[in-house]
């Protein structure tokens, strides 16, 4: 085969640094980007904020226009210097205590300090700004322990049972599985089982219990003795917990011998209760969420604007920029060139991101109008390649803009992500988004009948006379994906 050199012209797309940066930029979270912001500003000295340049010419200025007050009152201020000096020397005392200090003689020149109270151990600083540590039900029932007498052994028992105890508060070893853990063959099981006895008296109410059904009895038997219908609950709980979990509301009456209105007053008193008595005590930090762009109604327009907060304005240090000599090559010139030119292309890819992020929201509030105006319910069916086609953009762009983004909404602050859904087909022809069915479905059964719950076949019944087609198992599925339980456990008294 002989070989040739042929010549062809082609286009292909080359990664930059500078285009490297820019989709990085452009796919981080309000948080990362303020911490990418802020590592840029610690590493490049010829970046700069603009609240940072005002407050060094506001600065300079002021020294400016002392400097020549100063320069102006200097005679007069020579003439009244020895007068001033004898009058001081005139103020002090002749003899000062050994045991004295300057500050119990004159005022201190230093300014007070903003805690105005007593110092703590974080130097007085405010306590607002201090970090809260988060506190675990685990630490929490050691507290406990460490406030209650035990002898060595059943210590040793209760930190073997609260080790197994989980997040919500329940015990997940068995007593055996415990006695084995502890590897003493004089323990024996019931004394494992008092130690239990006597963590499930501690706070929350329910912890340490086995099961859903000890730790409601648990709870309701720290109630006051007078409490109106505590017997006749934990009798409920204790023999008949299966009919209450089948809500068998007839079987119940009947097996107990109480009316409807007796026993809708010991359901509530039941579901007044924790499930998960853990969750009463476990503390984690919160999460906040810091909108990027802002959504409001003006004069009956829907206007979007970017948050000023997420990104502060950025800019090239003057002062710097002038040490640049343009023919000058040496390496300390190079050295403030490159600086130079990452500033710009930081700024740029700063600007190009938020330029990005804007038209993306402002085209997500043009097609989903009727969302703003009406609520979920008027939410339209769009995918990242209507929006991609709207703006001229490839689908990866979109999908990198609107990933943990959020816009805040006269509806509340949610995800870009939010407004995206897949499509349910219609009788008529067309197209309902699947957030809007998940809003009917969650409408119907807000005003159902809690005697008679809606079924999901029944409430597709209904979806499909409004001219949406959706089959039972959809219905049950976006049901369950906002968390509300079976028509069987939804059946009330009242």
């Amino acid at each position: 085969m002989k070989q040739t050199i042929q010549l062809r012209l082609g286009q292909h797309l080359t990664m930059t640094p500078q285009l490297q940066q820019a989709i990085r930029l452009l796919q981080l979270s309000t948080l990362d980007l303020k911490q990418e912001i802020q590592e840029a500003l610690e590493s490049n000295f010829m970046l700069e904020t603009e609240e940072e340049g005002s407050r060094r010419e506001d600065a300079k200025q002021s020294s400016k226009e002392k400097l020549e007050g100063s320069k102006s009152d200097k005679e007069a201020n020579d003439s009244n210097n020895e007068k001033e000096i004898n009058a001081e020397s005139g103020n002090l005392p002749d003899d000062l205590p050994v045991d004295s200090g300057w500050d119990d003689i004159y005022d201190s020149a230093l300014p007070p300090s903003s805690g105005g109270g007593s110092r703590d151990a974080n130097e007085g600083g405010d306590f607002l700004n201090q970090t809260r540590i988060a506190r675990t039900l685990h630490d929490y029932l050691l507290w406990q322990l460490n406030l209650t007498p035990f002898s060595d052994v059943d210590r040793a028992i209760a930190l073997s049972i609260i080790d197994s105890i989980n997040e919500d508060g329940y015990l997940n070893a068995s007593l055996d599985e415990i006695l084995a853990s502890l590897d003493d063959s004089e323990i024996e099981l019931e004394e494992v089982e008092a130690v239990l006895h006597r963590l499930q008296q501690f706070d929350p109410p329910g912890v340490a219990a086995r099961g859903l059904r000890e730790s409601l009895l648990l709870q309701l038997k720290q109630f006051p003795s007078d409490e109106p219908n505590r017997e006749m609950a934990i009798q409920l709980i204790r023999d008949h917990f299966e009919l209450l979990a089948q809500q068998d509301f007839a079987q119940l009456k009947r097996k107990m011998k109480v009316s409807d209105e007796e026993l809708l007053s010991i359901t509530q008193l039941i579901q007044s209760l924790t499930p998960r008595p853990g969750t009463l005590v476990a503390d984690t930090e919160p999460q906040y969420v810091l909108p990027d762009v802002f959504v409001s109604k003006q004069d009956g327009v829907w206007l979007v604007e970017l948050n000023p907060e997420t990104t502060p304005k950025l800019r090239v240090n003057p002062e710097y920029a002038k040490l640049i000599r343009r023919a000058d090559n040496s390496e300390e010139n190079n050295y403030l060139k490159n600086h130079m030119q990452e500033a710009r292309w930081f700024i740029k890819s700063l600007m190009s991101r938020n330029e990005t992020l804007l038209r993306v929201a402002t085209k997500i509030v043009e097609f989903q109008h009727g969302f703003f105006e009406h609520g979920a319910e008027a939410m339209r069916p769009l995918v990242l390649r209507d929006v991609a086609e709207a703006l001229d953009m490839h689908e990866s762009t979109i999908s990198r803009v609107t990933t943990q983004k959020y816009m805040h909404t006269p509806q509340g602050t949610l995800e870009f992500k939010y407004f995206f859904s897949s499509h349910v087909s219609t009788a008529g022809g067309g197209e309902c988004s699947a957030i809007a069915i998940r809003a009917l479905i969650k409408k119907l059964i807000a005003a159902e009948l809690p005697r008679k719950p809606l079924s999901d076949s029944k409430i597709a019944n209904i979806l499909a006379d409004q001219g949406i087609n959706v089959a039972r198992r959809t219905v049950a599925k976006y049901r369950e994906s906002m968390a509300i339980p079976p028509s069987n456990e939804r059946k009330r008294l009242a």
